[in-house]
Formats: structure tokens, sequence, C-alpha cells
């Protein structure tokens, strides 16, 4: 009888510990709050530049802003060939807004950078053309 409790005891020990590991674990991999970064890049219609890789300003001028129009999400293609989604922000719609205006355009979005399934987008929360970024 006294082994038995000296096991119940053993084991509650180790699940009290167990709990306090994963405990601690959650707690340092909760990431620290995504800071305002800004990236250049085309503005793409997610759905002819996953299809068939479509860009360029002649694409986005006609196809790409009929998509974007018809609620195909967007994506900034970067120079290093690096597609992100862009997202809007729900406390000011503006700058998601104004990229619809510039599928197939440089632009440069502001915003915080977000990854979940394998997928990296941009909370936009500014953009400009990069011509006037450039200035």
């Amino acid at each position: 009888m006294m082994k038995r409790w000296v096991m119940l005891g053993v084991l509650a020990a180790a699940l009290v510990a167990t709990v306090q590991i994963v405990g601690a674990q959650e707690k340092s991999a909760a990431k620290a709050p995504a800071k305002p970064a800004s990236w250049t890049g085309e503005i793409v219609d997610m759905s002819c530049y996953t299809g068939h890789g479509a860009t360029g300003e002649k694409h986005g001028h006609e196809c790409g802003a009929k998509c974007v129009a018809n609620g195909t999400p967007m994506g900034l293609l970067t120079s290093n060939g690096k597609v992100m989604l862009l997202v809007l922000d729900h406390d000011n719609a503006d700058p998601y807004n104004a990229c619809k205006g510039w599928v197939g355009d440089k632009v440069e979005v502001t915003g915080t950078l977000a990854s979940r399934g394998g997928i990296n987008a941009i909370d936009v929360t500014g953009a400009k053309p990069a011509t006037a970024a450039a200035k």
C-alpha cells in the first residue's frame, strides 16, 4: 500500500512538472507584436499571377484591374520574386483600396507582416506609387 502512495505521488509530481514546462514553452513561443515595415513591388492580382504568371502594366491595367474589381485578392510581387498577400487593415481601408487602382504598377506598401499556414501577408496601413517614394 505504501508503494502505491509513493508511486501516485511521483506521478502527480511528474504531471505538475509537465504542465509547468508546457506553460513556460507557450509563454516563450508568444511572439512580440509585428513592427511596421515597408516593401516595394508590383501589385498583382493573385488569380492571374498564380494561374499563369501574369504581371506588368499592360496586364494590370486591363485584366488585373477587372479581376481585382471582381474580388480577386491582391499581392505584392517584390524584386526578389517573393509575393505577399495584401490584406485590408480593419482600422483604415483606404490604403488597401488605393492599391486596387495600382494593379500592374510599382508601389511602396507599408504595414505589418503576418504569416499563417504558409502564407505571408501584409496588413496594409499605407501605400503610395514607388516613384513618389523615391523622391
